[in-house]
């Protein structure tokens, strides 16, 4: 038997027939320790930048916690890699909390990277607004409140695809999360206090917007086939990162016009008017090249330019993925002059340096 056999389950398609089996070849082991083996690579590889916690799992910045410094700590499922663990580093996160794949990380995690993200001054807790993230953390933050560590939340819920999902309560957290922690980070490492970070977080959300499109359906690892079905000549308007669906399913379209599906909406959302100023962040859901995400981003400038908003800071990679799925998300935030700067000030992570 081929070792993907095993992860193989029946995964109807365009042009298939719902009894042929479809192979899915991952570079895995035992699925069911996916995260724990990818978790113990990752420690490898930047040992120099974090410490991993096997029991229970979460990861922490190498050294500990900055004496004095507010303590940022984020998590969720794992299958968004690098978020949120790939930004623990200074600058950044000072702790993540990775949960199985697609499924929010438990309390008993989450406390002890509360506990290890504080360096006295406090604890910024940045949740993607999905149900079992929100429930989680708000029990961990009350337990170590109880243990005397003095903790804040900002809730992220960037994407405007949807209002309501069958994962949240209100719009999801999603590539816009990367903006929140990136520019808190920055305003912990210059040190402010816990006021401060949490109202400079919250400015972030109140002006950052998101919407994905999918191609393809991502695998999850332990269940062996694909999460959702599309044809060949369909595509998904406001796809979640768990492979929620979207604002609705159409044939598939030149990059030009699935580039002006996702940003028309981002920047009517944000009532961007001439003299504004962005950061435009292009993401990648996990399977599209980067030659195609410049793609997107190039017609997203354009569309941008021509309504007299300026493009001053730009970002395209695959940050937040989902597994492998096919796909990219727009992120617009609008920015000041602090935002700007904070944007602008050194980080040292694993997936993200300047």
């Amino acid at each position: 038997m081929k070792p993907w056999d095993a992860f193989a389950g029946p995964a109807p398609s365009p042009g298939r027939a719902a009894h042929e089996e479809v192979a899915v070849k991952k570079l895995l082991n035992d699925p069911a320790d996916a995260v724990a083996d990818s978790l113990a690579g990752f420690a490898l590889a930047h040992a120099d930048l974090v410490q991993v916690s096997s029991s229970p799992v979460f990861v922490s910045r190498a050294g500990g916690a900055v004496t004095g410094k507010v303590g940022l700590v984020s998590g969720g499922g794992s299958g968004h890699e690098p978020l949120h663990a790939g930004f623990v580093g200074a600058g950044m996160l000072d702790a993540a909390v990775p949960g199985a794949v697609f499924t929010s990380p438990t309390p008993d995690q989450i406390l002890p990277a509360v506990q290890a993200a504080d360096g006295g001054a406090g604890v910024l807790a940045i949740v993607k607004n999905y149900t079992g993230d929100v429930l989680n953390f708000e029990t961990a933050v009350e337990l170590a409140e109880a243990e005397g560590v003095e903790v804040a939340t900002v809730l992220v819920n960037d994407d405007v695809a949807v209002e309501d999902s069958l994962y949240t309560a209100g719009r999801r957290g999603v590539a816009g999360t990367l903006a929140v922690e990136k520019i808190a980070g920055a305003a912990a490492d210059r040190g402010a206090d816990l006021g401060t970070v949490t109202a400079v977080a919250q400015r972030v959300v109140a002006n950052v917007r998101s919407m994905g499109v999918a191609l393809a359906a991502p695998v999850v690892p332990h269940v062996g086939r694909p999460s959702f079905d599309l044809g060949d000549d369909e595509i998904e308007v406001g796809i979640g990162i768990h492979g929620e669906p979207g604002r609705r399913r159409v044939p598939a379209a030149s990059a030009d016009e699935v580039t002006e599906m996702l940003l028309a909406p981002v920047a009517d959302d944000l009532g961007l008017t001439g003299g504004d100023r962005v950061l435009l962040f292009v993401n990648g859901m996990g399977g599209t090249p980067l030659s195609e995400l410049y793609v997107v981003y190039g017609r997203a400038r354009r569309l941008l330019e021509e309504r007299g908003v300026t493009v001053s800071r730009s970002l395209v990679g695959n940050y937040v993925t989902s597994l492998e799925m096919q796909g990219a998300s727009v992120t617009v935030l609008r920015l000041d002059d602090e935002l700007e700067a904070l944007w602008d000030a050194p980080v040292t992570t694993a997936a993200l340096r300047w």
